[in-house]
């Protein structure tokens, strides 16, 4: 078992990665609190997969358990699903001393995690991720959220779970697509943090290749986003950092409604996009954005989407990284070192 241990004040957590943990997860949880409530939230792609093995795993330990499902996908990160599922909760009789769990991908993480953060006013809960997206990114730091009309996380908070138990075995279910969302996030660490880590992904380009390495992978990701983490928990400095290619992804995604492109593929688009214009700045090597392009595609990702500069401003005028008539964009120095970029909103555009 690979462990690592975030030290944010008072907020102190583990992430246990194993394969095989799914089903020991009743044991690891009742080494947090004694035999409660439990709330599981999943989704209906997930639940007939994995929703059993921890069911009869918390139940050996003397928890007792409902099983909320939502529908998957982004549109399930709304209000509307919010309001259900205190509603679920609190008819379970849900209290602060129980415990509410997160089993899914991003999306539900976000969605669970929120809920947990503002029903009762906190409610614990356990992050234990299916998909290498929520494994090596969204499980990890506390952020929660649910989108608006407006654009995506608009409703939100800093929230840390109390444990994050990673399942490895759990990616051998996701289709190509899925897996290769999590990639765009991995790719991203490499960019911006870890030349040693993107040379890897390099010499690995394939599921088949990289899955022979997945575990040091998602070990390696956790462990740079502990470090910028426990520096700037509430992304006010140095966090910002882990948006790169966000800013134009969120865009693609608002586009397209939160349905022409999933979120990896939106950061990866997103990424190429934003070195192409570092490197239009004078801030990114010429010839970054061909590399990345490159590595992206091979793991059947998109490098680029079609949006236009109206688009592209709408969103960035709600983008939670503004100040005024600024936005801070995240542009590479080089692989593996990238700087936070102030720019005009207006001049967010290259093309």
């Amino acid at each position: 078992m690979q462990n690592l241990c975030i030290n944010i004040p008072n907020r102190e957590y583990e992430i246990k990665i194993e394969k095989g943990i799914l089903k020991n997860s009743g044991k690891f949880i009742k080494e947090l609190t004694k035999p409660c409530k439990v709330a599981i939230v999943t989704d209906s792609n997930v639940a007939p997969l994995y929703s059993q093995a921890l069911i009869s795993s918390l139940e050996e330990s003397g928890f007792s358990s409902v099983l909320i499902t939502v529908p998957p996908g982004e549109g399930s990160k709304s209000l509307k699903t919010l309001s259900t599922l205190y509603d679920k909760m609190l008819d379970f009789g849900i209290t602060r001393s129980d415990l509410i769990i997160a089993l899914g991908g991003g999306i539900v993480g976000d969605l669970t995690g929120f809920c947990a953060a503002t029903l009762l006013r906190g409610v614990p809960f356990v992050q234990i991720p299916t998909t290498l997206l929520a494994q090596i990114d969204s499980s990890v730091g506390g952020k929660v959220a649910v989108n608006l009309p407006h654009g995506k996380n608009l409703v939100g908070t800093f929230y840390q779970p109390k444990l994050v138990l990673i399942d490895p075995l759990c990616l051998d279910t996701l289709s190509d697509e899925i897996f290769s969302d999590g990639m765009a996030e991995a790719i991203k660490y490499g960019v911006i943090l870890d030349e040693k880590l993107f040379e890897k992904i390099e010499a690995t380009p394939s599921r088949a290749t990289i899955s022979k390495i997945i575990d040091d992978v998602i070990y390696r990701c956790c462990e740079l986003k502990k470090m910028v983490v426990e520096e700037d928990e509430l992304d006010t400095g140095r966090r910002m950092i882990l948006n790169f290619g966000h800013t134009f992804g969120h865009a693609i995604e608002k586009k397209y409604n939160f349905s022409g492109y999933s979120h990896g593929q939106a950061v990866a688009a997103g990424m190429v996009m934003a070195v192409q214009y570092g490197e239009h700045a004078g801030i990114t090597p010429l010839g970054t954005s061909s590399r990345i392009k490159a590595l992206v595609e091979s793991f059947g990702l998109p490098s680029d989407a079609k949006i236009d500069k109206s688009s592209l401003l709408d969103a960035v005028k709600v983008d939670k990284k503004g100040e005024g008539n600024l936005v801070t964009l995240v542009l590479p120095e080089k692989i593996g070192k990238a700087v936070l970029k102030p720019t005009e909103k207006e001049k967010v555009w290259i093309w």
